[in-house]
C-alpha cells in the first residue's frame, strides 16, 4: 500500500514536470454523453429516462471523499451517510440493492448494498463523467436498479487513438478534515494500441463537528468525531487495439481502503479490491446490424470489519463474473434498438475472522441470466420507447448450513413516450413493471453485524418485490432558461426492509436489555413511494450570470404499517453562478426541511438545516498545459447538518465548516 502510494505521488509530480509539459496539448472537453441510456444518448431525450450527467469543472467542483457524498446533492438524490468513508446514493428514497451502482457499465461488485457501513468501491477523484439514472431505464442493467443506477465513467480502456499524450492531475487540501488527496490520469498511444494509467490517493483525519456527536448531549464527543478517518489509493492500467472495424481492450485496477466506523465501538475496515475488465466493440458485424458490444468484468473483493484495537471481527468476501453483450441494430420499419444478453456468477461470505463460522451471512453462490431488449420508434411528434427484461436468478447457500436454494423468475417492462409539442418543449410519460429477487443477506442472515450493532435475521422465504411505477414528465430543454418537473408514484408488493421493536441481544441473539446487538428482522409488506422534482435554470452553460432553482420530494409509506424508513427530507436549492473568461465562481444554498415521518420503530426526528457551498476557481495557459486554481468551501454556516437516510443521524452529524484549496494540471 505504501510502493502504492509512493508510485502514484511520483506520476503525478511527473505530470508537473516540464518535460511531460513539452508533449501536452489542450485537454480534451468532457462530454455529456448519456452512455448508460441504450439506445439514445442525447440529453434532450432523458424526459423518457430522466438523468443527471456530472462532467467536467461541475463534477470536479462536487467530488467528496465517497459517492454518496459527491452526489447527495442532486435532484432526487440524496446519501446514507455512514461518516466519511461510507456514503452510497439513495435515489427517490430507494437505497441499499435497489440502487445499482455501475462502473463504465459493469457492476462494482462491492458489498455497499449489504448494509450502510459499507463503502462503494470505486472512486470519484479519478472518474471522467457520472451518470444518474432514474426510471425505466435502468431497469435494463438488472433487477437491482428498481430505484435506479449511478454509473461511474472512468474511460479507462481507451476507445480512440490519441496522438499525443493527454492528461489530467489534480492536489487538494482540506481543512475539516486535514485532507491531502491526489489524482492524475494520462491516455496516449503507441501505433494502433490505446493506452490509458490512472490512480488517486486520500489521506484524511477524524473530522470536525460543529457541535457534540449526540445531538443535545453534551457528554458526547465534540471538536472532532472519533473514528471518521480515511485512507484510500487506487492505481488502474488500460490497453486496447483500435481499428476502423472497432477496438477490444482490458483494463486492470486495484483499490485499496482503510476507514473508521464513527460508532461507539469505534471499529474500522479495511478493504480491497482487484478488478479486471474486458471491452470490445465490432462495427457492422453482420448485415442488418450497426454494433456488437460485449464486456466482462471479473473482481475479487474483501474487506476485514476490525475492533478498535484492530483485531479481526469478520471477514467480508465477494467474488463476480458479469459478462454483457450488446447488439444494436438501425431503423427496421421505424424502429431502432439494441438487444442483449446479461450474465452474473457471484460468491458471497461474510464469515467470522476468528472461527470462520457463518455468524453474519453464509457462503452463497449466486446466478443469474437475462436477457432484454429496448426500442424506439417516431410517430409524428411523438417519439414511443418500450423495453422488456426477462431474468432468472438463483440463490444456493452452502449445503453445510442446511439453508434452501431460492430460485427466482423475474420480469420487467417499460413503455414511455415523448411528446414534443414545441422545438423546445417536451411532455412525458412512463410505465414500467419491475421485479427484484431478494438479496443473499435478505434471505439468510442469522447473526451479529458489528458496526451497525444490529443483530440481523433474514427469511429464506422471501417473495419476489414487483414494482409498478408511473412517472410524468415535462420540461423545456433549449434556450437560456430551461426547465423540468417530474412527478411518480411507486407501488410495490412485498417490499423488502429492516424492522426492529427495539430488543437488544448478545452475540447469540439471547435477549439482553444491556447487549450491543439491536435485533432487526427483515420483513416484506406493501408500499408505496410517491414524488416529484423540478428544476429551473438559466444560462447554465455560458458566460456571464448564472442560476438554478429546484426542490425534491418523495415519500415512501408501507401499507397500513406507517412510514418506510430512513425517508429523506425534502429540499430545496437555489445555485448562483459568474463566469467571466479565466475566472469561474459559485454560490450552492441547499435547504433541507425537518423530517418527521418516521417509521413506527424509528423515534427521533431530523433538524431542518441549511448548507452553503461556494466555489472560485481561475484557469490560465502554461506552456502548452492549462493551469486551475481553486478554493472551495462547504458548509460555510457550519451547520450541525444530520442526515435523515442514515441510521446513525442521532449521534453522527456531517463535517463542519470546511475549505479547500487545490491545483488541478491539464493538458
Amino acid at each position: 500500500m505504501v510502493f502504492q502510494r509512493t508510485l502514484i505521488t511520483s506520476a503525478v509530480l511527473v505530470l508537473l514536470t516540464p518535460v511531460h509539459q513539452a508533449m501536452a496539448e489542450s485537454a480534451p472537453i468532457n462530454t455529456v454523453t448519456v452512455t448508460s441510456n441504450p439506445i439514445s444518448n442525447d440529453e434532450s431525450m432523458q424526459v423518457l429516462t430522466p438523468a443527471k450527467v456530472l462532467a467536467g469543472p461541475e463534477l470536479r467542483a462536487k467530488i467528496g471523499t465517497s459517492l454518496g457524498d459527491t452526489l447527495g446533492s442532486e435532484l432526487g438524490v440524496s446519501a446514507s451517510g455512514f461518516g466519511a468513508g461510507a456514503s452510497r446514493p439513495i435515489i427517490r428514497g430507494l437505497e441499499g440493492p435497489r440502487v445499482k451502482i455501475l462502473q463504465n457499465g459493469m457492476g462494482v461488485a462491492d458489498v455497499s448494498s449489504l448494509s450502510n457501513d459499507h463503502a462503494v468501491a470505486s472512486e470519484s477523484a479519478t472518474a471522467q463523467q457520472i451518470e444518474v439514472l432514474r426510471g425505466p431505464a435502468a431497469l435494463l442493467y438488472g433487477s437491482g436498479a428498481i430505484g435506479g443506477l449511478v454509473n461511474v465513467i472512468d474511460n479507462r480502456i481507451p476507445t480512440v487513438l490519441n496522438k499525443k499524450v493527454t492528461g489530467e492531475a489534480e492536489i487538494r487540501l482540506g481543512t475539516v478534515n486535514q485532507e491531502k488527496s491526489l489524482s492524475f490520469s494520462l491516455d496516449g498511444s503507441s501505433g494502433v494500441i490505446g493506452l490509458h494509467t490512472d490512480g488517486s490517493s486520500r489521506d484524511t483525519g477524524n473530522y470536525k463537528i460543529p457541535g457534540n456527536a449526540g445531538l443535545d448531549n453534551p457528554a458526547s464527543a465534540s471538536g472532532r468525531l472519533p473514528s471518521s478517518f480515511t485512507r484510500e489509493s487506487t492505481l488502474a492500467f488500460g490497453a486496447s487495439v483500435i481499428q476502423p472495424w472497432g477496438y477490444v481492450g482490458a483494463a486492470v485496477q486495484t483499490l485499496n481502503d482503510h476507514y473508521g466506523i464513527p460508532t461507539a465501538e469505534r471499529s474500522f475496515i479495511d478493504l480491497r479490491q482487484n478488478r479486471f475488465d474486458l471491452d470490445g466493440l465490432l462495427n457492422r458485424p453482420f448485415s442488418g446490424f450497426d454494433s456488437l458490444k460485449y464486456k466482462l468484468s471479473a473482481t475479487d473483493y474483501q474487506h476485514t470489519e476490525k475492533s478498535e484495537n484492530g483485531s479481526p471481527i469478520t471477514n467480508f468476501k465477494n467474488r463476480m463474473l458479469e459478462s454483457r453483450i450488446l447488439l444494436s441494430h438501425p431503423s427496421w420499419a421505424g424502429w431502432q434498438g439494441s438487444w442483449g444478453l446479461q450474465t452474473e456468477q457471484v460468491k458471497f461470505s461474510a464469515l467470522s475472522a476468528t472461527t470462520g463460522r457463518a455468524d453474519t451471512v453464509p457462503s452463497t453462490k449466486s446466478t443469474s441470466l437475462a436477457a432484454f431488449f429496448v426500442e424506439q420508434k417516431q410517430f409524428d411528434d411523438v417519439m414511443a420507447s418500450t423495453g422488456m427484461r426477462f431474468e432468472n436468478v438463483k440463490r444456493t447457500p452452502d449445503a453445510s448450513t442446511g439453508l434452501k436454494e431460492r430460485e427466482f423468475n423475474l420480469f420487467s417492462a417499460s413503455l414511455g413516450g415523448l411528446w414534443q409539442f414545441d422545438k423546445s418543449y417536451g411532455a412525458g410519460l412512463s410505465l414500467s413493471w419491475a421485479q427484484r429477487a431478494p438479496a443473499t443477506e435478505e434471505l439468510y442472515s442469522a447473526g451479529p453485524h458489528e458496526s451497525t450493532a444490529t443483530f440481523d435475521i433474514g427469511d429464506a422465504n422471501m417473495k419476489k418485490e414487483s414494482s409498478r411505477n408511473l412517472e410524468l414528465s415535462l420540461q423545456k430543454n433549449h434556450g437560456l432558461v430551461r426547465w423540468k418537473v417530474n412527478a411518480f408514484i411507486n407501488k410495490v408488493n412485498n417490499y423488502i426492509y429492516g424492522h426492529t421493536n427495539g430488543t437488544r441481544v448478545d452475540e447469540g441473539g439471547l435477549p439482553d436489555a444491556d447487549a450491543e446487538f439491536l435485533l432487526r428482522n427483515w420483513s416484506q409488506a406493501a408500499a408505496t413511494i410517491r414524488g416529484g422534482e423540478a428544476e429551473i435554470s438559466y444560462n447554465l452553460l455560458g458566460e456571464g450570470w448564472s442560476t438554478r432553482a429546484f426542490v425534491d420530494h418523495s415519500r415512501g409509506k408501507l401499507d397500513n404499517l406507517g412510514n418506510l424508513p430512513l425517508q429523506p427530507a425534502t429540499r430545496t436549492g437555489i445555485d448562483l453562478g459568474y463566469r467571466s473568461g479565466a475566472w469561474r465562481g459559485n454560490l450552492n444554498i441547499l435547504h433541507a426541511l425537518r423530517q418527521d415521518s418516521l417509521a413506527s420503530f424509528e423515534n427521533f426526528v431530523t433538524p431542518a438545516y441549511t448548507k452553503v457551498d461556494a466555489s472560485l476557481t481561475y484557469t490560465h495557459p502554461y506552456q502548452n498545459a492549462q493551469l486551475t486554481w481553486f478554493l472551495m468551501a462547504k458548509n460555510l454556516l457550519n451547520q450541525d447538518i444530520r442526515l435523515s437516510t442514515s441510521v446513525l443521524r442521532e449521534t453522527v452529524p456531517q463535517p463542519g465548516r470546511n475549505v479547500m484549496a487545490g491545483l488541478r494540471v491539464s493538458f
